[in-house]
């Protein structure tokens, strides 16, 4: 087969087609990975509509798709050897991979993703899955999982015991709440305008979960002090105002959400004089990836309950429509070659 399909977004005219393309042959250091699943993620939805931009694309079209999940069907040259990685493996592919320079460069954003039946990775990205994980769930962890966990325990620093605040609880943030609750945060306040929502948060282990109108009060009940840590999943500036001004002396304030949006500090005096912290978080390290996968092979982690709908590849246009228009109160919808 000299050709597949690939879901190819045009980010000058801000579309996006399936379109026949050569399949990848891998370079030194390089694997072809054959496609099982690819999550698909709010930020395609804001690459498509042109709210955000690659910032290292080196052409007008790209494949989308940082969640990617499949068997590897062929190595490249020099490709050293890494435990669990051989011809036939079942694997993740890390959401990107950093340059020496230290330039981050984004699968599906910078270079060709995995909405398509093949896929192009550096070697050093792929991550051996267990049999018993499937494919649809493996997917998600590059991103879905690992960017909040990340942001749980680089970004945020969040210790056992420490009252935590999780604004937006889309494919992110709802699991933010999971892992918050598996590390021991307390209390974990919950906040998202849709009931559905809401509902799925205390299903995962929130203690409370409330619209935004009603979280002053809630935090105010559960953590009199306020909280020690506040996370942006939404991206929003009404959220960044509310989350900053419920911290506690100390607190941080971690921004996750992008939405190519100015941050603002609604005032400096409280700013400074509470001693709070602002931080960016972006995606997460291989680490991070690593250790989501060792805790799903020891059942810590049971990510069945995050897949909203499973949909073959050329619908892909259609799927980002659903999850832009929230529909079906998606958690993670994926896509299939």
């Amino acid at each position: 087969m000299d050709t597949m399909k690939a879901a190819r977004l045009d980010v000058t005219h801000h579309t996006l087609n399936v379109e026949e393309v050569p399949v990848p042959t891998p370079g030194p250091g390089q694997a072809v990975i054959e496609v099982k699943a690819a999550g698909v993620c709010l930020s395609d939805v804001h690459l498509l509509e042109g709210l955000i931009a690659p910032q290292f694309l080196d052409s007008e079209k790209v494949t989308l798709g940082h969640e990617v999940a499949g068997v590897v069907t062929a190595l490249g040259d020099g490709v050293p050897t890494l435990p669990g990685i051989e011809v036939g493996s079942r694997v993740l592919l890390q959401a990107g991979h950093r340059l020496p320079n230290g330039r981050i460069l984004t699968r599906g954003v910078d270079y060709d993703g995995g909405y398509a039946e093949y896929a192009l990775a550096q070697a050093e990205t792929l991550v051996p899955i267990p049999d018993d994980l499937p494919f649809e769930q493996a997917a998600i962890i590059p991103d879905a999982v690992s960017t909040p966990w990340a942001a749980i325990q680089t970004s945020g620093r969040v210790r056992a015991g420490e009252a935590v605040g999780v604004w937006g609880l889309g494919g992110l943030g709802i699991h933010a709440v999971q892992l918050l609750r598996l590390i021991g945060a307390s209390p974990i306040v919950a906040i998202d305008p849709l009931e559905a929502a809401r509902e799925r948060a205390l299903a995962v282990g929130a203690d409370v979960a409330c619209a935004p109108e009603d979280a002053e009060d809630a935090i105010r009940q559960l953590s009199p002090r306020g909280l020690d840590v506040a996370f942006d999943f939404a991206g929003v500036a009404p959220v960044r105002a509310q989350a900053m001004a419920s911290l506690a002396p100390q607190g941080r304030l971690v921004i996750v959400g992008l939405a190519g949006r100015p941050i603002e500090i609604p005032s400096d005096t409280a700013f400074a004089y509470k001693q709070l912290t602002l931080r960016g978080h972006y995606g997460s390290e291989g680490t991070d990836v690593h250790q989501l996968v060792a805790l799903t092979r020891t059942k810590r982690l049971d990510l069945s309950t995050s897949i909203s709908g499973v949909f073959p590849l050329e619908e892909a246009p259609e799927v980002l429509e659903r999850l832009a228009r929230k529909d079906g109160n998606p958690i993670r919808f994926i896509l299939q070659p």
